[in-house]
């Protein structure tokens, strides 16, 4: 039977039973996290399949951290309405540098547990005939099935070629690195389910599937870098505790779950985003650090890149 760690606010655990087969099988299992490079930092909210991963970890298997240096070329268009800008080479290699270092704030850094990949290794080698054979796995029809094309195209808004491709790519990746299972948000969910169809295609046993909520911003979006409602994980501690100070009391039940994976304290809201806000900067720069920021946090006082809460 799995254990309740590794499932832990998990959405999505597909197949049904299909994790429970997987641990019976008594080896170290091979737990895929993949994450594309568009933005220099790592922030709260993708830290929280990183948690996943951490609980594997304890629990002996390995991590495979796959740093999409070459899927970032392409960008995710997963809810999305228009094409991604692409970053710059040199943009794309300073990203994950910069990331790798910043995940290691959460997942074990342990050889023996941890793999860091670059799925530049194998797909900037994928030739013609390779690509051709990946593409052969599926259909167009199919993978205009994701919700976010299947929007764009009844609006009639453009979808390229290399959006459509994304899904296999991402889930290529997964047979290179022979995933025995793989994590990522609610909205990951075509793409890793389409992992499984490319793996058996290929004739591996498909990955399972374990999803996670979207961690939800202090404006009631998902958080996101773009929009900058984002909490970086390498923040500066007053920063991080100034953002955290922001989230609505209505959101704090959501944010302790998620992050801090224990139920919201029966004590006032205040002091409850105060005990939030000191577990966010103590895990990223240590109990003094923390100490530090919430002493010289003064309330109100909101860094000008930082959006204005939603009360």
């Amino acid at each position: 039977m799995s254990r309740p760690e590794l499932t832990r606010n998990a959405v999505d655990v597909l197949p049904q039973g299909g994790l429970d087969e997987m641990l019976e099988k008594g080896r170290p299992l091979r737990i895929k996290f993949g994450i594309d490079v568009t933005s220099p930092d790592v922030h709260v909210g993708r830290g929280i399949p990183l948690q996943r991963l951490r609980a594997f970890q304890e629990n002996g298997h390995v991590g495979v951290l796959i740093i999409g240096d070459y899927t970032s070329r392409i960008g995710d268009p997963s809810g999305h309405t228009r094409e991604r800008p692409m970053l710059s080479g040199d943009e794309i290699d300073r990203n994950a540098r910069l990331y790798v270092e910043q995940a290691r704030t959460i997942i074990r850094d342990d050889p023996e547990l941890l793999e860091v990949r670059y799925n530049g290794e194998w797909l900037s080698s994928l030739k013609l005939e390779g690509l051709l054979r990946l593409t052969g796995t599926t259909t167009v029809a199919r993978l205009l099935e994701r919700d976010d094309f299947a929007k764009r195209h009844g609006a009639g808004r453009s979808i390229t070629f290399s959006e459509i491709l994304y899904p296999l790519v991402q889930a290529y990746d997964s047979v290179a690195v022979r995933a025995d299972v793989e994590l990522g948000g609610t909205d990951q969910l075509f793409n890793l389910l389409a992992g499984r169809e490319v793996m058996a295609a290929y004739g591996l046993e498909p990955q399972v599937v374990l999803t996670v909520p979207l961690l939800v911003s202090w404006d009631g979006a998902k958080m996101s870098s773009s929009a900058g409602n984002n909490i970086p994980l390498k923040a500066p501690p007053a920063d991080m505790f100034a953002r955290a100070m922001l989230i609505p009391d209505a959101l704090l039940d959501h944010w302790f779950t998620l992050l801090i994976e224990r139920p919201l304290p029966a004590i006032d809201p205040t002091s409850a985003k105060l005990q939030l806000a000191h577990w966010v900067v103590a895990r990223s720069h240590g109990k003094e650090a923390a100490d530090r920021a919430q002493e010289g946090y003064v309330p109100n006082n909101v860094p000008a890149a930082m959006s204005a809460p939603s009360r």
